[in-house]
């Protein structure tokens, strides 16, 4: 959607209908695994170990959240698949390059093709016909891009449901759903080189004229529930235009102007087909490509796909209206829930900060095992995140020294939110400072990082001191459990407390370690 903007020039202003993020609140089931200590990179790939973890009971009587049998058990090409950013690169490449030569593809008659377009067209308002151009672009997807399509498939279990509500709402047809494939590969943070982000990949004044946020500290493009609806609400005005589901789907991409010029120039024909070849090259891909997306989707299960996804897809998410300014690091923090999983639930949050703004309402999702957490603990919680916040400057990424750079090579077992959490820094910062588009490592990788706190997180080497714990209260580190949980559980007890009390500069626990809890 790169010339989308025109749309101000030929609409009038929209009338954004009052979006509350409450109505998000309704189940919405993900498939996300928080990583683990014991996790491994392999080669790049993530090797999840097959244990449960159970969950504790602490002395407030609140069940700590840790994570869930069923989510240990997601498979490592799931969660590669959550954080890589290769999907939207490939899709945006084979969208604007499409190519319609015959391809030899004999697993799929010419004949059946055609029955099953028939039988697509049936059932939906696009226009579903068979033509030779069609045919060689699906038999294309079919021959080449098979794993991206079973991978796409996977994630459309998390996505697809909340895109089908609020098409339903718009009265969208609801296999626009796949049009968010051919937009985005279904990445939230996805932006293409002209700046359009988002699933559905909005350009920054079509965004603010959707009353779509875009700040400092939050893109509302990226979104899921929020650019979803303003997807809609645009679709909806391209269909009033045009009345064709086809031809608004051609000017979502390219702009109506230029639709409204194709028209003209193939003399007054108004079907796809007829004016594709005076489209912009990109927009003329773009109905093929969604078309095919659609017919493979939908047949699937006769083309023998088989998606790779968690066998749990269930995992409730809700939730809560921030009341003041916390980072996502205070709230994995505090709740147990790993940052990478409240990064994919929560991508609208660009410096993973959720700020408090007058006047405005900003949420957190969570699993809704840790929203009880969050609830129950709502004033100690904010009060840990004032206390992180006092002690910096500014919550924003901070300027470094050269000097202070510490160069680390990726170990077995390594992580980006592992590492991160090691020199007190953000996932993001290690990205930016290391030119990473994805979350994938290699054992032996080099990455400059440049501490928060160089005197005691730059050296791997450094040596823990031993505490005397003779005639002190002492407690054994369980799994699932923080320094802020464990403070929680004794009367008077700080974080800061129990690590001057350890000789500790970290946050990083060790189960079974023992902890000094007392003076």
């Amino acid at each position: 959607m790169t010339v989308k903007t025109i749309l101000s020039a030929l609409l009038c202003m929209a009338v954004f209908c009052g979006f509350s993020q409450t109505k998000t609140d309704s189940i919405i089931k993900t498939e996300v695994r928080p990583i683990k200590v014991n996790d491994s990179v392999i080669d790049g790939k993530l090797i999840v170990p097959k244990k449960v973890i159970p969950a504790e009971v602490d002395s407030l009587g609140i069940k700590s959240l840790h994570d869930l049998p069923e989510a240990a058990e997601l498979d490592q090409k799931w969660l590669n698949e959550l954080y890589s950013t290769s999907l939207f690169d490939t899709i945006y490449k084979s969208v604007s390059e499409l190519t319609y030569e015959p391809v030899n593809y004999p697993q799929l008659t010419t004949d059946t093709l055609k029955a099953r377009l028939k039988r697509l067209n049936a059932r939906t308002p696009f226009n579903v016909e068979y033509n030779s151009s069609l045919e060689n672009v699906i038999k294309g997807y079919l021959k080449h891009r098979r794993t991206s399509m079973e991978r796409l498939m996977g994630l459309s279990h998390f996505y697809f449901p909340m895109f089908e509500q609020e098409f339903d709402n718009y009265n969208i047809p609801l296999e626009m759903k796949y049009l968010s494939i051919v937009e985005s590969a279904l990445k939230p943070r996805a932006r293409s080189r002209v700046g359009a982000t988002g699933l559905w990949q909005f350009m920054f004044a079509t965004g603010k004229e959707y009353k779509l946020d875009v700040s400092s500290y939050v893109d509302e493009r990226s979104d899921p529930i929020r650019s979803t609806t303003a997807a809609a609400q645009y679709l909806s005005r391209l269909y009033r235009i045009f009345g064709d589901w086809d031809l608004a789907l051609a000017a979502y991409n390219s702009g109506p102007g230029n639709v409204n010029k194709a028209i003209r120039r193939s003399g007054g024909y108004k079907n796809y087909w007829n004016i594709r070849q005076n489209l912009p090259r990109e927009t003329a891909g773009y109905v093929p490509a969604f078309l095919a997306t659609m017919y493979i989707f939908e047949f699937a299960e006769e083309h023998g796909f088989k998606p790779e996804r968690p066998a749990f897809q269930n995992i409730q998410t809700d939730t809560i209206h921030v009341k003041q300014m916390i980072t996502l690091d205070q709230v994995a923090e505090t709740t147990g829930v790993k940052i990478e999983e409240l990064q994919f639930l929560n991508p609208s949050y660009k410096l993973d900060i959720i700020p408090k703004v007058e006047g405005k309402t900003y949420v957190l999702r969570l699993p809704r095992e840790a929203v009880g957490v969050f609830a129950a603990n709502e004033d100690k919680i904010y009060a840990f995140a004032n206390a992180e916040f006092n002690k910096r400057e500014k919550p924003l990424p901070q300027i470094f020294n050269a000097d202070t750079k510490v160069r680390y090579r990726v170990r077995n077992g390594d992580y980006l939110g592992k590492i991160a959490r090691k020199y007190g820094v953000r996932v993001s910062q290690i990205k930016r400072w290391n030119g990473l588009r994805s979350n994938n490592l290699k054992i032996g990788q080099r990455l400059t990082i440049y501490p928060r706190n160089p005197s005691t997180s730059s050296s791997s080497q450094s040596v823990k001191k031993v505490v005397n714990t003779t005639g002190k209260k002492t407690y054994k580190v369980k799994p699932g459990d923080s320094l802020w949980s464990i403070a929680q559980k004794f009367s008077g007890v700080s974080v800061q407390n129990i690590k001057d009390w350890n000789d500790i500069s970290s946050s990083k626990l060790k189960i079974g370690m023992t902890l000094v809890v007392s003076k």
